[in-house]
């Protein structure tokens, strides 16, 4: 997968990725968000083996690019025919709060839907308010609470929020500007 629009590009991961995405995997700032606030502590070598089998038909890990640059990484998985759920991390912290995150979504989903899948879905921490604000801008739906659903490796209990989105309800940001 590749998906350029302006000074964006998604690809997808590859084996020279590896050692950033342990980087940013192992660095517990930018981790925190999604309960690990200690890291992964995992190796490019253990990111290679599951990057290795890949594939836009069930699971993709891919990488997220400003001006030639890495600046994140993004996921989908197809759990069920024609849905998919997926994820995002701009994991360089000069490029948060830009208004790239919702570019960067919206053109992800934009090809899942031309690809096929008719429901994309996510979570997040009900801590991550600015992710609810662009994934609720985007015409996710908000469609549970998980109370003390998980805890964190700190020992807290964290709740969560399930989003769907359905193709007719999807506001491109691309296309709103």
């Amino acid at each position: 997968m590749r998906i350029i629009y302006n000074d964006l590009c998604i690809r997808n991961a590859v084996e020279t990725d590896c050692e950033q995405l342990a980087t940013w995997w192992n660095d517990g700032r930018v981790m925190a968000h999604a309960g690990f606030p200690n890291g992964l502590g995992t190796t490019a070598a253990k990111i290679k083996e599951q990057i290795t089998n890949d594939s836009d038909d069930l699971k993709r890990r891919l990488i997220i690019e400003y001006r030639g640059v890495s600046i994140g990484e993004m996921n989908f998985c197809v759990c069920e025919s024609k849905k998919v759920e997926i994820g995002i991390k701009i994991c360089n912290t000069d490029f948060q709060e830009k208004g790239l995150g919702r570019v960067i979504l919206s053109m992800l989903i934009e090809e899942l839907f031309s690809m096929g899948h008719e429901l994309i879905f996510l979570d997040t921490n009900l801590k991550n308010t600015r992710a609810q604000h662009v994934y609720e801008m985007l015409g996710f739906k908000k469609i549970a609470i998980n109370e003390n659903s998980w805890i964190n490796q700190l020992g807290e209990p964290q709740t969560s929020i399930d989003y769907e989105l359905k193709a007719s309800d999807f506001c491109n940001a691309k296309l709103i500007g």
